[in-house]
């Protein structure tokens, strides 16, 4: 009995000390959602800075919480993203909170682009730099960010960037 014991027990142990392998994402996912003091302040800027340069405002409203707007934030870090941006976005993130609980953050903006009830999160708002919504149709259908391709997040945002308000 005592040779049976020493083998089970040090396959107990053994099983403690591995580690589970953990599926990896088919994103990357930013470790934390940018969160700004004074989101009101950052459109503004973020439209100042469009209409200076011409680009549109790509507004993304999400939420620490959010694994599709961390996934998001994610893909926009990568090199083939923040070209993209670099070339035809003012870039600006805003917290959201949990609207769905009533503890949302910033609705505010979401409204003052026409987007009376955003819906999950994120919303991706693509703007003129004189603060014209672009994508109306679309910019409540980003929720499921994660589950996107690379390719599709990139041809979108790319897409959005060519458009003009309807």
């Amino acid at each position: 009995m005592k040779h049976l014991v020493t083998p089970l027990l040090a396959l107990s142990l053994a099983a403690c000390t591995t580690t589970p392998q953990v599926a990896t994402p088919s994103h990357p996912e930013a470790k934390s959602y940018a969160v700004s003091e004074d989101a009101g302040a950052d459109v503004d800027a973020a439209l100042e800075r469009a209409m200076a340069s011409g680009k549109h405002v790509l507004l993304v409203m999400g939420a620490n919480w959010c694994h599709d707007s961390r996934a998001l934030a994610g893909w926009l870090e990568t090199p083939r993203f923040k070209e993209l941006v670099e070339a035809e976005y003012e870039l600006v993130f805003v917290n959201v909170g949990l609207p769905q609980t009533g503890d949302g953050h910033n609705l505010d903006i979401a409204h003052r682009f026409g987007l009376e009830k955003p819906e999950g999160t994120p919303n991706v708002l693509v703007l003129t730099p004189f603060g014209t919504l672009v994508n109306a149709d679309t910019a409540t259908t980003w929720r499921n960010a994660a589950s996107r391709s690379e390719d599709e997040i990139y041809d979108g945002l790319a897409a959005l960037a060519e458009a003009d308000p309807a």
